[in-house]
């Protein structure tokens, strides 16, 4: 199951996440933060249960910079799901499987 989660960079962000023809769940991260950790096995399990629906990337804050500040984003984790490179829902903090599930029923129910 680990790979399921794409990551990505300055660089690639608009090609991986604004040009995507499905949602992407972006997960904003650092190495450094322990919610982001935990977290992070829901969303692979997530990403590799539902990759027809919906595209899991990572972005490492520490590594991509630009991307958060372009973003806003001010504490993590934080994930935007991307839809047409339009931001359409924020989920701030760690949750469980089930709730994150919940959040993204609209994405991947």
């Amino acid at each position: 199951m680990a790979g399921a989660t794409v990551t990505a960079t300055t660089a690639d962000f608009d090609e991986k996440v604004l040009q995507s023809d499905k949602p992407v769940l972006v997960d904003f991260w650092a190495q450094w933060c322990g919610p982001c950790l935990q977290v992070a096995p829901a969303l692979e399990a997530i990403a590799a249960e539902n990759a027809e629906k919906l595209t899991v990337v990572k972005v490492n804050i520490d590594e991509n910079p630009e991307i958060a500040a372009r973003y806003g984003i001010l504490s993590i984790p934080t994930m935007n799901v991307y839809q047409g490179g339009d931001i359409v829902k924020t989920i701030v903090g760690a949750k469980p499987k089930a709730a994150l599930e919940r959040d993204l029923n609209e994405f991947i129910g």
